[in-house]
């Protein structure tokens, strides 16, 4: 009896030992690997071992940055993973002031070909965009030179939760090639007139969510590019920035046609446009079909409802040839509030590719301006109306 009660205790405890040796082996705080939380020391190093050794590991791990403030260089984080991985940041992560010997394109942060991959843990990364906004490059033009915050390449079945990015140099995030990839609660801010800021660019990239989540940010607060299919966006708070923005599309040859686009039961408030597809004049071929923006509210928002497809901002283009990207099957209903411009519904379509299956209904919008009452001006597109239409959609023409 006793042998038989020694045996089984001595298969227990190497049992617990088994158990307690993977949890270790499978817990990587970076602190352990030379991560010094004094704002200064860059924590690379550390971090690319910790994620190396984590995924490397044949079951679930999780790789730690405690508390604290820690500085960080360019870096890396790519898989393919043996199991599946979660990078939990609980403190501060600062990005260097001087960018100069990053790598182009590359972002700050990128993280890569890694599929069932959380991001979470309440902690913030700063992209000290104030040391450059405005100096390195022109604020008037799209600035390539400096780095995008957080790049997510070839990500699949993987969330983004809970955490913040900060003043970025340039976008915060950048999505592309990736499916299933949802964010939750994540927090995004930046002055509202910080350039080239936006919150989260979308391209070549499927069944990506956006949901409880807020963005402040000095450009667009979630841009949806070429490529991008069934894409929902529920319940995020945008503002200041410049709204919510299918396109540009049109500026490059052979891109991707935007297919399934969701914006349901968002806010905006302050931002300079509300809920728009933009494209180039004089583009290439392309399309995009089935996009629904339902149930917005607009706080002060100029240009809530726009349709352009005589997009210009540099004024660098031939604006008189006619976009050749075709829009349809586009939907805005129950969108209410106020905007500081009059013109608050605009629906400017190509000449050459009018909008086809466009509706509009249940919109109330009031100017709040001394010209009179809000209008709406049409261009090359014959919207299906119903419900209430303040203004009354398409009732001048361009």
């Amino acid at each position: 009896m006793g042998t038989k009660w020694n045996i089984g205790m001595t298969s227990l405890l190497l049992l617990l030992a088994f158990v307690a040796q993977v949890s270790a082996d499978t817990y990587f705080d970076v602190t352990q690997y030379g991560a010094m939380a004094d704002g200064k020391t860059d924590i690379s190093k550390a971090l690319l071992e910790a994620w190396s050794l984590a995924c490397s590991s044949p079951t679930s791990s999780r790789v730690v940055v405690p508390a604290g403030i820690y500085a960080l260089g360019q870096v890396t984080l790519e898989g393919p993973c043996k199991a599946p991985i979660n990078l939990i940041v609980k403190g501060n992560i600062k990005a260097p002031a001087d960018t100069s010997k990053f790598k182009p394109q590359a972002g700050w942060i990128a993280f890569q070909y890694i599929d069932q991959f959380t991001l979470s843990g309440y902690g913030v990364f700063d992209g000290q965009g104030p040391t450059v906004w405005g100096k390195k490059c022109d604020r008037t033009k799209y600035c390539h030179l400096l780095p995008i915050s957080l790049r997510f390449n070839f990500i699949t079945n993987s969330i983004v939760r809970d955490i913040t990015s900060k003043d970025s140099k340039q976008f915060h995030m950048n999505v592309l090639g990736c499916r299933n990839l949802t964010f939750a609660q994540v927090t995004i801010s930046a002055p509202g007139d910080s350039p080239n800021t936006d919150g989260i660019h979308i391209g070549r990239s499927s069944q990506i969510n956006i949901t409880h989540s807020t963005i402040q940010t000095g450009d667009d607060c979630i841009s949806i590019g070429d490529g991008s299919e069934h894409i929902s966006i529920e319940r995020v708070n945008c503002g200041p920035g410049h709204g919510i923005s299918v396109g540009s599309l049109g500026l490059y040859p052979h891109e991707a046609p935007v297919i399934g686009i969701r914006v349901k039961n968002c806010i905006l408030t302050d931002t300079t446009n509300g809920v728009r597809v933009k494209t180039w004049p004089d583009s290439p071929q392309g399309s995009a079909t089935g996009m629904h923006f339902e149930n917005v509210v607009m706080n002060n928002v100029a240009n809530p409802i726009l349709i352009d497809q005589e997009y210009c901002p540099y004024n660098q283009c031939k604006s008189q040839v006619p976009s050749r990207v075709k829009i349809s099957d586009l939907v805005f209903k129950n969108i209410q509030g106020t905007t500081p411009t009059q013109i608050a519904v605009k629906l400017v379509c190509s000449k050459g590719f009018p909008c086809q299956k466009v509706e509009v209904g249940n919109i109330n919008l009031t100017y709040t301006g001394p010209e009179g009452p809000a209008i709406s001006q049409c261009k090359n597109v014959e919207p299906t109306l119903w419900g209430m239409q303040m203004p009354h959609t398409c009732a001048h023409d361009i």
